[in-house]
């Protein structure tokens, strides 16, 4: 058992079951044994690889989709560029080469970079710090009060999620992590079922035994994010795996690019769920921002000018190189690889005009 979870085995002696969500936030961000805390996470060496990770296109066609929104809005002379969960710093940095020749851009951007793990701050200070001066900030809420071009790849997936599977009678039980049958190590479990108003909408679409997942921190990160786009003007680019409508257990753990039992190496390996963005999107309008369909992420690149892109790279490429970049420009954009499971959801004011690819 790794150290984690030894210690929360004896938490749960202690005080009885925890929630997914506890289990989760534990592995993921505990102080000295959680996940982001220890490991190298992403890439070859790490347990997953990023759209960034696979070419530098992806950061280029979201770049410059930034860029001509902040033009289309008058290109305000100051704005912060933000990015959510910057792994590596790789998207940020690409987005920083793609934008440099957008006349003012550069000059009028304030990075910010949100960001709670002081490992991945260290790798994104080697990327950018030579770019920029960047900004590191805890939270969302700690953002400024201004204009704000935001991009969130793969941070929505990450944070702690509760599931519900729906009883005979209507009520709802939660899923827990408890004590397996041996009481040396780690299971889930079922807690009784109670009625739960925060599903009650979900009675209409759902049979007894079907699965819903809740994020309880997605919707107010997006509210903070949305409220400031709608005062201050902006825009924000969420890509993330899920869809509209969460519906079926799709918590997991990776290992070493496999996936693995999410109880086995507590804090060893890296846990997700899908992002629902329906509750994300009402957030965002209920502050009076605009948000678009939710678009499959081979559409957005496709729309953006990714495969122009791409042939203008093949020319310089020969061998093993140009192979390497036709099946990055595939596992991006192919509907049966990331093309699909991966949406993009664009906010920004109303009566602006929207991001480009979005609609």
């Amino acid at each position: 058992m790794t150290p984690l979870g030894a210690a929360l085995l004896r938490r749960i002696v202690a005080t009885g079951p925890i929630t997914l969500a506890d289990y989760m936030a534990e592995c993921l961000l505990h102080p000295e044994h959680g996940y982001y805390t220890q490991r190298p996470a992403i890439g070859g060496s790490g347990d997953f690889t990023t759209a960034p990770e696979i070419s530098q296109m992806f950061g280029e066609m979201l770049g410059l989709c930034l860029a001509q929104s902040w033009v289309d809005q008058g290109s305000p002379a100051s704005f912060v560029l933000a990015e959510l969960g910057p792994g590596r710093g790789t998207l940020m940095a690409d987005i920083w080469r793609a934008t440099r020749l957008v006349p003012g851009f550069h000059a009028a951007a304030r990075l910010h970079l949100v960001e709670a793990a002081p490992r991945m701050r260290a790798q994104q200070a080697q990327r950018l710090g030579d770019l920029t001066s960047p900004v590191w900030l805890d939270r969302v809420d700690d953002l400024p009060q201004a204009p704000l071009w935001l991009v969130a790849n793969e941070f929505f997936d990450a944070l702690p999620i509760r599931q519900f599977q729906r009883g005979s009678a209507g009520g709802w039980h939660e899923r827990v992590i408890g004590l397996d049958a041996a009481r040396t190590g780690l299971a889930a479990g079922l807690s009784a079922a109670t009625p739960l108003a925060a599903l009650s909408h979900r009675l209409a679409d759902t049979q007894p035994g079907d699965v819903v997942e809740l994020c309880p921190t997605a919707a107010p990160i997006m509210a903070s994010i949305a409220g400031r786009i709608a005062q201050y003007g902006g825009a924000a680019l969420v890509v993330d795996y899920g869809g509209w409508r969460s519906l079926g257990d799709t918590f997991q753990a990776v290992k070493d690019h496999a996936v693995v039992d999410p109880m086995a190496t507590p804090g060893q390996a890296d846990l997700t769920a899908h992002v629902d963005f329906e509750p994300m999107a009402q957030a965002a309008t209920g502050l009076g921002a605009w948000v678009s369909p939710l678009t499959p992420q081979g559409v957005l690149l496709e729309r953006l000018g990714i495969t122009a892109r791409a042939e203008r790279l093949a020319q310089s490429l020969h061998g093993a190189a140009l192979d390497a970049h036709v099946t990055a420009h595939r596992r991006l954009t192919h509907p049966q690889e990331m093309g699909n499971l991966f949406k993009a959801l664009a906010v920004s004011p109303r009566g602006a005009p929207p991001l480009p690819g979005c609609v």
